[in-house]
């Protein structure tokens, strides 16, 4: 099987630090964000021949043409991660409903749907390895005011980028781990 990745959100955060290492594996990587041209930045950091590709993922069909695309520039995924996502962080009662339903589309329905499309890919060939990333710490949420949290996470700190990024490709690379969901929290699940 080919070491072709998918990686949303792969621009920045979490999915460019998963991005960095994969490359180094010699992955073939997709790097996808919104914005093009972050897109192609984080690509053309990697050196070798990744490519960047833009896309929606809260729009199915952004998301079936990017597949598509990526399919033939670099054959069928058979790796995905799912590490785009947005931020809208406020009260609830001054939260605007359209944010509300913007985070929910990128967050949740993105991933579903980005899913979707490689699944076709993945039960095709028999075989194939998706992870969805949760919350870190990142220039995304360097502006939640959370300083009580990290003093109540075991560790003393937030996690690093490239810490859930050794994660991700520790879960992309073992087939028979399945339907895991691995929580990397520097132990702040013991004292919740």
């Amino acid at each position: 099987m080919d070491k072709v990745c998918a990686i949303f959100g792969g621009s920045r955060g979490i999915g460019r630090a998963v991005a960095q290492l994969m490359a180094r594996k010699g992955y073939r990587l997709a790097i996808i964000a919104r914005n093009l041209e972050g897109a192609k930045a984080a690509a053309g950091d990697l050196g070798g021949d990744h490519l960047a590709f833009s896309c929606d993922v809260a729009k199915e069909h952004d998301v079936q043409n990017t597949f598509e695309e990526m399919e033939k520039h670099l054959g069928r995924v058979n790796f995905l991660v799912n590490a785009a996502g947005i931020n809208r962080d406020s009260l609830l009662v001054r939260t605007k409903t359209e944010d509300m339903v913007s985070q929910l589309h990128t967050n949740l329905l993105g991933s579903m749907l980005t899913c979707k499309a490689a699944m076709r890919a993945m039960i095709q060939q028999q075989g194939g390895s998706i992870v969805n990333v949760g919350f870190v710490h990142t220039d995304m949420t360097k502006d939640l005011k959370e300083e009580h949290l990290k003093k109540k996470i075991p560790l003393g700190r937030f996690g690093e980028t490239i810490e859930v990024a050794h994660a991700v490709v520790f879960l992309l690379e073992s087939p028979y781990v399945t339907g895991h969901v691995l929580v990397v929290d520097g132990g702040l699940q013991l004292i919740l």
